[in-house]
């Protein structure tokens, strides 16, 4: 039975280290994120802030969790690669 030409064989190889990595920050980024929007957004809240105040520091908060979660993340499957 024939293989589909979308298939991999053994002289296409698969993903290389890197683009291993790369999903990683990328998965640890969007996860990162999610959970800088929930925290960030229950402790600004708490905080009092409304408007604009309240935008800007629920940005911060999600890129810096996003940034650090990812860069976790790309370490850790590097580590395994």
């Amino acid at each position: 039975m024939p293989l589909p030409s979308g298939s991999f064989s053994a002289t296409q190889g698969g993903p290389t280290c890197f683009d291993k990595m790369k999903t990683g920050f990328t998965i640890g980024f969007c996860v990162g994120m999610a959970s800088g929007a929930l925290f960030g957004g229950f402790s600004a809240l708490r905080y009092g802030l409304r408007g604009r105040e309240l935008i800007n520091n629920v940005g911060k908060v999600m890129i810096q969790g996003g940034g650090t979660f990812g860069t976790f993340m790309a370490i850790g499957t590097g580590i395994r690669c």
